[in-house]
This record gives C-alpha cells, sequence and structure tokens, in this order.
C-alpha cells in the first residue's frame, strides 16, 4: 500500500495586499500554487477527499489529499477555480466564528466549495488550541462548530482538523463521540490509507517553497522532509516551556 500525504494549505495570497487575512509563514502565492498542482498532475496524484479513502485493486497508486485551513476568502476566490479547472478537490477546515469575518469565508463561500465537490470540515469554533481548554469548553468548540457547518453546508461533517495542531487523546475520544471519523493534525509526515482512526498527519505547505522541496515532501524522499520533521521536534520544547500562548506571542515577534 501506498503512502498518502496529506498537503496542508491556509490562503493563497500574492502579497499582503491581496483579499483575506495574510500571514508571512502560511500565505502560498498562487502562481506556486498552480505549479505546484501542476506538478502533482503530471506526476501520477489524484486528489481525493477523505471519505472516499479506501483500500483494493482499483485504488490509485497515488492518491493525495490536498487541505486548507480556517476559512480564508482566497479559498472561493482563488484555490476553488485552480483545482475545478485542473479536475482536483481539497477539504476545507473552517473555523467558524471565522464566518463573516473580514478577509473570511462567508456562509454563501462556503456553500460554493459544498456545491462544488469540496470537503467540508471543522477547525473548531473560535481556533483556540483545544489542549488548553477545560472539558467543557473543548467539547462545545467540537460540537458547536460542527453543527454550524452542517446548517450551512446541507450535510454530515465528519472530519475535523486540530486548531494549531494541538491536542491528543482527550481530544480524539471527544471528537469521536461527537461523530467525526478523520482526524487530522499538523505533524509533518505521510500516512497509511487505513490509518483513519488515529490522527493523521499533514504536510505544510508554505510560502516560498520551491518546487523540488515540494516534491520531496509529497514523495517524503531526500534531506528536506527530514529537515522539516525534525524542526517540528526541536519546537516541542520552547512550547512545553512557553506554553501555547506564550509561543504564539513569540513567532508574531520573529516574524
Amino acid at each position: 500500500m501506498s503512502a498518502l500525504p496529506i498537503l496542508m494549505y491556509h490562503g493563497l495570497h500574492a502579497s499582503p495586499r491581496s483579499p483575506g487575512r495574510f500571514d508571512a509563514v502560511y500565505s502560498v502565492d498562487p502562481v506556486q500554487f498552480g505549479q505546484q498542482l501542476d506538478w502533482l498532475r503530471d506526476n501520477g496524484y489524484q486528489s481525493v477527499l477523505l471519505d472516499e479513502l479506501r483500500e483494493g485493486p482499483a485504488v490509485p497508486a497515488r492518491q493525495v489529499v490536498i487541505s486548507f485551513d480556517d476559512g480564508d476568502t482566497s479559498n472561493v476566490e482563488v484555490a476553488l477555480p485552480m483545482l475545478l479547472e485542473r479536475g482536483m478537490r481539497a477539504e476545507f477546515f473552517v473555523t467558524t466564528d471565522f464566518i463573516g469575518q473580514p478577509g473570511m469565508l462567508s456562509g454563501a463561500g462556503v456553500r460554493t466549495l459544498v456545491e462544488a465537490g469540496m470537503g467540508l470540515g471543522s477547525h473548531g469554533r473560535s481556533h483556540a488550541f483545544l489542549e488548553d481548554l477545560p472539558d467543557h469548553r473543548m467539547f462545545s468548540e467540537l460540537r458547536d462548530s460542527r453543527q454550524r457547518l452542517q446548517a450551512i453546508g446541507g450535510r454530515s461533517v465528519s472530519a475535523l482538523a486540530l486548531p494549531g495542531g494541538r491536542g491528543g487523546e482527550r481530544e480524539r475520544h471527544a471528537a469521536q463521540a461527537l461523530g467525526y471519523r478523520h482526524l487530522l493534525g499538523s505533524v509533518p509526515g505521510v500516512n497509511r490509507p487505513a490509518g483513519v482512526d488515529g490522527w493523521l498527519q499533514r504536510i505544510p505547505v508554505t510560502r516560498g517553497l520551491d518546487l523540488a522541496d515540494f516534491a520531496a515532501r509529497v514523495a517524503w524522499r531526500g534531506l528536506a522532509p527530514r529537515l522539516m520533521q525534525a524542526r517540528h521536534h526541536a519546537l516541542k520544547l520552547p512550547k512545553r516551556v512557553l506554553g501555547n500562548a506564550g509561543y504564539e506571542r513569540l513567532r508574531e515577534r520573529l516574524l
């Protein structure tokens, strides 16, 4: 069975002046995004939705899940037409308190994604780091966001992407009790398609990533993905020492 890469995007912005919420790390230039999609297509990768993951001889040898977090307006205005042009699909994980805010998707935008055949998942209600919350607040973040997305999209929501990638066993059990079946974190790596009961790993796609490094991450070969994984593990110490809130404040000052 081949490995399954799940790519993690956020917004697509040519510059800080582009519509949406620009992020110096995670805002990918639309030109580069198009090149990345073309590389996937030209190298035999087929984009699939999480509910379609399965095993067997009829399954394409190279599957990839393309995902977007937060719900930036560029998801509809930029990413959607580029995906449709190439016959590709993606999963969109929306933070429901962000809906209707400046630079973010409206309810109509969320419905546009659903009507276009894209996947819709939860990214929490407020984008709070779930592992920092007491049980009742963590549970309401998962429950309320799922209910609102189902009301807007008119279909069941079965996938959750952890805000900030922060969460573990407590969050997994709560999510599964609420009906989530696909649980995504932010640990760099690839997955086996059968491993949908635990946290699925994702590969972050960042601004300025050259095509050679993108290809190495998708194929999970060479030095580039190992360095990315090593960096992720190295950051665990400052996160543990400073706490999630302190670490995020430090990150903002360093950008």
